[in-house]
């Protein structure tokens, strides 16, 4: 099977060994087209250092709150099962094709970068499911049951991001490992889930525990 040409294509620009490889997702029954692994293990050139900086592929990795959100829903596909979702930041789509794959009757993938939604596309086809896409969160209707958000919160600068994610659905869930016990008064972490990042970057334990946070508008 070939990777997506229009990714390799883009990954190939910014390193220009690294290849796009499908993946099985350990613990689940998902696969991902992810950056070779093997390739991202040597020293990188200070000018490939300044491109990875500057545009990064997160698209081309499983983050660990991405991969943590799809075994919980199929785990509990409940908070899913017959609503309609939008993935925000999808990234790959992991959480959003999991949630198709636990019964949602409609996701929305939706990422600023276009490659992110290439990469949401070919993932999607990877694992034989239909999603929709979105490049502008604050351009759709209030609509959704459910707001998927996984790996957004590296950053504490997009903190104030969770005041808007109910202003587009009723419920919203929220994965992160980076930002801890964010304190906001609509938002109760309900569990801690153990994954990493895919391929490894050796990321410091604590990032392989994720935190889930839920939020209900009332």
């Amino acid at each position: 099977m070939s990777a997506p040409l229009d990714l390799q294509q883009a990954l190939s620009e910014l390193l220009g060994d690294a290849r796009l490889v499908a993946c099985d997702l350990p613990d689940t029954e998902l696969k991902l087209w992810l950056i070779d692994g093997d390739n991202m293990d040597r020293a990188f050139s200070p000018e490939e250092t300044r491109r990875i900086l500057h545009e990064p592929p997160y698209w081309s990795f499983c983050w660990a709150s991405g991969l943590a959100v799809a075994r919980y829903l199929a785990e509990f596909p409940e908070w899913v099962n017959g609503k309609r979702v939008l993935d925000f930041g999808a990234g790959s789509g992991v959480a959003g094709i999991a949630a198709v794959k636990a019964g949602a009757l409609e996701v929305v993938a939706c990422d600023l970068d276009p490659l992110a939604i290439a990469a949401c596309r070919a993932n999607a086809e990877l694992n034989d499911v239909q999603l929709n896409y979105s490049t502008d969160f604050f351009a759709e209707a209030d609509r959704f049951d459910l707001i998927l958000v996984a790996d957004v919160l590296y950053d504490r600068a997009n903190l104030p991001l969770l005041d808007e994610f109910l202003s587009r659905g009723r419920q919203a869930l929220v994965a992160d490992s980076r930002v801890r016990d964010f304190r906001h008064p609509l938002y109760r972490r309900i569990e801690m889930l153990e994954a990493m990042t895919l391929p490894d970057l050796c990321e410091p334990e604590e990032f392989r525990h994720v935190s889930l946070y839920h939020a209900q508008r009332h």
